[in-house]
């Protein structure tokens, strides 16, 4: 058993409801025993009785009483974990990391999913270091840009540029064909919808109750004959499956794509492998201590030999970037 603490309140901890501070600091510790401390009074702040729902301000001292070690914050120290994790980072100064996380590996866990970007940020948590916050997804199969927020108050401004899209993103993708014209704008709206192969997104030329409106800008950058095109992406609104389904729907899917690619005799060119070819290539977000983080991703391996056996120049990706809005 562990004595008394006194914990102060962080700066970025402003805000948070004392149940979720308690959720994070002691994740082991059920919510009928923090409610019976709390109504004993042995959980207070500034020596004040509170309940779980109150607002904490930084500064404030939080009372915890004794204690089991397994209520406390487990230390999370594989080597493993974070050897991975800084394996594929590509930009972190404490406040915001940039990865580039692989294709196959899903962010967060669910049905048969232990190994995910969300358990390698376990590797994080330490005395100096907060564990990191997830700001926003990618499919299990897309590779590339993913943000993840250093503290709580970065996580809340990194949250809500996404929200207010301030940010400004940029998928690589190979498709099926060539799209005419070769630049344009799909707007739609997408439902998701049950189906043989799970839920999937429908779209919709007109409004629909439950659908959502989708946005994407595109332009083609490269082409092989007339069978497969490389497509720069720019999502403006951020919708489930929305590059993926949005292909599809102009006639277009992505290769590789299990869910969306649904064209009848039709083969893969040799040597392209058949797994998903979008890839978030780069993202501009504005950093929560002011400026711009800018960083880029390079393309998975599967998707660089397909690039190699195509002859696309992946220099004029950057390129046709600017010509996006």
């Amino acid at each position: 058993m562990s004595g008394v603490a006194q914990l102060e309140v962080g700066p970025d901890e402003g805000g948070m409801r004392l149940d979720r501070w308690f959720k994070e600091h002691y994740p082991q510790l059920a919510f009928g025993r923090l409610q019976k401390l709390l109504r004993s009074g042995q959980v207070r702040i500034d020596g004040k009785r509170v309940k779980a729902n109150e607002r904490l301000v930084p500064g404030q001292i939080i009372r915890v009483p004794p204690l089991s070690d397994e209520a406390r914050k487990p230390a999370y120290k594989s080597s493993k974990q974070a050897e991975e994790l800084a394996a594929m980072t590509l930009f972190d100064d404490g406040t915001v990391m940039v990865l580039n996380k692989p294709a196959g590996l899903a962010v967060q866990g669910g049905p048969g999913q232990v190994r995910h970007v969300d358990a390698l940020l376990n590797s994080l948590e330490g005395k100096e270091s907060q564990r990191g916050r997830l700001v926003h997804r990618l499919d299990k199969e897309t590779s590339g840009i993913l943000v993840i927020a250093r503290t709580r108050l970065a996580a809340n401004k990194l949250t809500a540029a996404f929200k207010a899209r301030e940010t400004r993103k940029i998928y690589w993708a190979l498709v099926r064909g060539v799209p005419k014209p070769r630049e344009g704008r799909i707007s739609n709206w997408l439902s998701k919808e049950a189906g043989e192969d799970g839920e999937k997104m429908r779209s919709y030329r007109q409004r629909k109750a439950g659908a959502i409106h989708a946005v994407t800008n595109f332009t083609v950058v490269e082409q092989a004959a007339q069978r497969l095109s490389w497509l720069v992406m720019q999502p403006v609104t951020g919708r489930t499956h929305q590059l993926r389904a949005h292909a599809a729907v102009i006639g277009h899917p992505i290769i590789g794509d299990a869910k969306y690619f649904d064209v009848e005799n039709w083969e893969l060119p040799g040597g392209i492998q058949n797994r998903m070819h979008l890839h978030a290539r780069s993202i501009s977000i504005p950093h929560p201590d002011g400026g711009q983080v800018e960083v880029s991703a390079p393309l998975p391996a599967h998707m660089q030999q397909s690039w190699n056996l195509l002859g696309f120049d992946v220099s004029l990706g950057d390129a046709a970037e600017e010509m996006l809005p």
